[in-house]
């Protein structure tokens, strides 16, 4: 195990910068990472064998490529999160048109 403990504490502190972070001062973990805390703890757990270790990195890789993705998909899309209304209005100005106020919206 001394030999994979550098290794899996490098694996266990990178899944956990991929993690949204939690506040300083929060008394209780989220369950995710109580689940990464009591599955990469010596104690508790049995030394895993060199499969465990390589799926660990591969769901590590796999987080790494969906927070990425969702990275580029909010940078490329900027309109993604906006109603129909606001996106048409923010289209119109991007080709120097205002659109018209509406009846009854005006008053």
């Amino acid at each position: 195990m001394s030999s994979a403990s550098p290794r899996l504490r490098s694996i266990y502190r990178s899944f956990l910068r991929e993690l949204p972070p939690r506040p300083v001062l929060a008394k209780a973990r989220s369950p995710i990472h109580q689940r990464l805390r009591d599955h990469f703890n010596p104690a508790q757990a049995p030394a895993p064998g060199e499969l465990a270790v390589a799926q660990a990195e591969q769901y590590l890789a796999y987080v790494r490529a969906q927070r990425t993705y969702v990275t580029l998909l909010e940078r490329y899309n900027p309109g993604m999160g906006m109603d129909e209304e606001e996106r048409v209005r923010l289209t119109a100005r991007r080709v120097g048109m205002e659109l018209p106020v509406e009846y009854g919206q005006g008053q």
